[in-house]
């Protein structure tokens, strides 16, 4: 009986001493998702592997100007005053781009030449808010391309009316490679460089326009780097 006793009281002390290590690791690991969340944005790169596993089991896209469709929906996070705050469209732009070179392949190729690909730079034209709970698709195509980047064209399109609610313009700057490259890569061929519509002509005028301002203003030192 008293052997029994022993038993059971050791075992008790084992399972406390084991739920009390629990607990602490619990603690430490409670601590760290909290400097974490603090540090970085999580959701962000959380949500980045999510696009790229999805994109991972969607079909190819096999041509390169095509255009890929993502849904989304207007939640809470996403808004002020009832509407899709402007930076939360920068947010899903980035996001739908990552898709679409997943999924065409501009991101694999691109990687394997020792490539990367940076914005540039941006407009957007905001046509009529996004409101909270509402669907909505982006539409992402690569337009075209230079010697440095591309080009490309993205539009949120309300699945309420179909109505374009904004429209925005890339410049995907190709750092240690060239568009031409990676495009030679992929198709193992030469690809013919679509034209260049007017009004993104008129965009590139005004970027090179403000590129070489600024150049002026950061004297003759500065020009050559």
């Amino acid at each position: 009986m008293q052997n029994s006793q022993l038993y059971f009281t050791d075992m008790w002390v084992s399972i406390h001493s084991l739920l009390s290590a629990m607990g602490d690791l619990l603690l430490w690991l409670l601590a760290f998702l909290l400097v974490l969340f603090c540090l970085l944005d999580v959701w962000y790169y959380l949500r980045l592997v999510a696009v790229l596993l999805r994109a991972w089991f969607l079909s190819p896209v096999f041509d390169i100007t095509a255009e890929q469709s993502v849904g989304g929906h207007v939640l809470l996070h996403d808004i002020d005053m009832c509407h899709m705050n402007n930076a939360r469209y920068l947010r899903e732009c980035d996001f739908a781009r990552i898709s679409l070179y997943a999924r065409n392949g501009v991101l694999k190729a691109a990687r394997a030449l020792g490539g990367t690909m940076v914005v540039g730079a941006t407009t957007v034209r905001y046509r009529r808010p996004l409101c909270v709970g509402e669907k909505f698709e982006l539409r992402t195509r690569i337009v075209t391309w230079d010697d440095k980047a591309f080009y490309l064209e993205q539009r949120f399109v309300s699945s309420k009316d179909g109505m374009v609610a904004a429209v925005m313009f890339c410049k995907q700057n190709v750092l240690r490679s060239s568009p031409d490259k990676i495009l030679q890569h992929l198709c193992k061929r030469k690809v013919e460089v679509p034209e260049f519509p007017e009004d993104l002509q008129h965009w590139i005028s005004f970027i090179t326009a403000s590129s070489q301002a600024l150049k002026a203003e950061s004297g003759p030192e500065k020009k050559n780097e």
